[in-house]
């Protein structure tokens, strides 16, 4: 049998003797001790799992002996025992980190609960969470075959990045193992959704918000006459993402309301955000605008005119308010404007586009340490995770709603972590995204593709002339070209591209915060 090893720090110590056999009955081996003194040094040579510690000895008391145990070995778990319920002794033990703590006289089952909740919390929690999967897995699946509307399929996303949460946190990867089949058939079934629908969305028939849709509902109902309002688009920040980020931005800023909306095809910046801030697809854009758009193939900056598209946007909706527009791609430019941000106190609506998650994602393709850092959702997300909180994004954050700024907070489009390298043949007037190709005499797997042969029907500009056509990747496809097949193939494989169709990609997070 593995006995959990457990020190028992008391002066009272013969009393517990009967505590000492209701554990060794339920697989504690308990180690008696009646001073802190002894307690440190027995620490120093047997390996225990966890201290029960008297706050009131004699000589060195329970708080100076917590001292002493945490200097040197920092992760044992310590449980303070006390008769004194002064908050000052509390306030102490647990900055000092203690585990928990317990009011004499404690019960054997007091003691048992504790030492449950501290050293089989993870287990208990994997046992809870496997059963739970198991009983929701068939429900997912046959939910799956009814999805009929985009509100059906932004829940299902989320139930899906919920378990995806859950189960990631397991040690036994085998049920991870079995979401990851889930998730794979719910993005083929989501692609068949968007091949029957998207078209007829992109003609104003119905479906959800869209990215050239998003600004006028979204933002505009939000500017408010005496409030100065933040408008943040991070750009290629995933949904799940943002929940990662969430408790961190939480603590400055009270989330009022969560939406989602599709990002428009292709998931690209070139196309998804420019439409968001012009509010027209991208074929009007072109048309409307042609000094400001740029095809894939053109030399130059496709984001170059944002500021400009906004400004006429804005005149649009007749919004009389005054607006700015920066874009962050460096970190010293986030800290000036978080310098400045109290001139911009008396704008209607501040915008910035925020870089860098964008240079996450490319970075994983290019740089091997990032391949590494981030090899998976899991890892991307703790990338994520650990980049905001130690960036000035968060400092901004933070600024923002002191000064008593409204923070909109959104992104353009998401990533998916491709696996699946789908040969494509074209000619050299063919756009270079892994995700999605524009072109004439486009060669291709039909199967992991949706073919828009007629650009117009997806809102799209036909600038290959009549032969033109757009395809899009499906589920975690990326496209390699015939000739140097395999090195690519292994290059791009496992990196997050954007451009193409999946769940991932395409909803993503529009969120209103508050300030504290």
């Amino acid at each position: 049998m593995n006995w959990i090893k457990v020190l028992w720090v008391d002066d009272e110590i013969e009393m517990l003797k009967p505590h000492f056999l209701f554990l060794k009955e339920r697989g504690y081996e308990t180690t008696p001790c009646t001073n802190g003194l002894d307690a440190l040094d027995l620490i120093k040579e047997i390996s225990f799992d966890i201290v029960l510690l008297d706050e009131n000895m004699p000589g060195l008391n329970g708080l100076e002996t917590l001292n002493g145990i945490k200097n040197n070995s920092p992760d044992l778990p310590v449980v303070m025992i006390t008769k004194n319920e002064e908050e000052q002794i509390m306030n102490e033990a647990i900055g000092a980190k203690i585990s928990d703590y317990l009011i004499k006289p404690v019960n054997p089952n007091q003691i048992l609960l504790s030492l449950k909740k501290i050293l089989e919390h993870k287990s208990l929690i994997a046992e809870k969470t496997t059963q739970n999967y198991q009983q929701q897995f068939r429900e997912l699946s046959l939910s799956l075959l009814h999805l009929e509307t985009h509100e059906d399929w932004i829940e299902h996303y989320k139930r899906l990045m919920y378990w995806e949460s859950e189960l990631e946190s397991l040690e036994d990867p085998s049920l991870f193992e079995v979401f990851e089949t889930q998730m794979q058939e719910a993005n083929v079934q989501f692609a068949k959704f968007i091949e029957k629908n998207y078209s007829d969305w992109m003609q104003g028939k119905g479906g959800p918000i869209l990215s050239h849709q998003a600004f006028e509902h979204f933002v505009c109902p939000q500017l408010k006459e005496h409030q100065p309002t933040l408008l943040l688009m991070i750009d290629n920040l995933r949904f799940d993402q943002w929940r990662t980020i969430a408790s961190e931005v939480k603590d400055y800023c009270k989330l009022l309301s969560e939406h989602s909306y599709f990002s428009i095809l292709p998931t690209a910046t070139q196309y998804a955000r420019n439409a968001f801030f012009a509010g027209r697809t991208p074929l009007d854009l072109s048309k409307t605008f042609p000094q400001w758009w740029k095809n894939d193939t053109d030399e130059g900056g496709k984001n170059l005119h944002e500021y400009k598209l906004l400004q006429t946007l804005y005149s649009r909706l007749r919004i009389d308010r005054p607006m700015s527009y920066l874009k962050i791609t460096q970190i010293e430019q986030c800290q000036q404007l978080i310098k400045n941000l109290q001139n911009h106190t008396h704008e209607g609506l501040t915008t910035v586009v925020y870089n860098f998650v964008d240079m996450i994602s490319h970075a994983k393709t290019e740089m091997e340490v990032i391949k590494e850092l981030a090899p998976d959702n899991k890892a991307y997300r703790s990338l994520t995770a650990s980049w905001f909180k130690n960036s000035p994004l968060k400092d901004l954050i933070k600024k923002a709603s002191s000064l008593g700024f409204q923070i909109l907070l959104t992104t353009d489009h998401g990533t998916i972590n491709v696996g699946h390298p789908s040969e494509v043949i074209g000619d050299k007037e063919t756009s270079l995204n892994l995700r999605y190709k524009a072109g004439k005499s486009l060669t291709f797997q039909p199967k992991d593709v949706i073919h828009c042969k007629h650009p117009e029907s997806f809102q799209l500009p036909s600038f290959y002339g009549v032969n033109s056509s757009y395809i899009f990747a499906k589920n975690d496809s990326y496209f390699v070209y015939k000739n140097n097949y395999n090195q690519y193939a292994r290059f791009f494989n496992n990196t997050f591209q954007h451009g193409g169709v999946s769940l991932e990609e395409m909803i993503i997070p529009f969120v209103v915060l508050n300030p504290r």
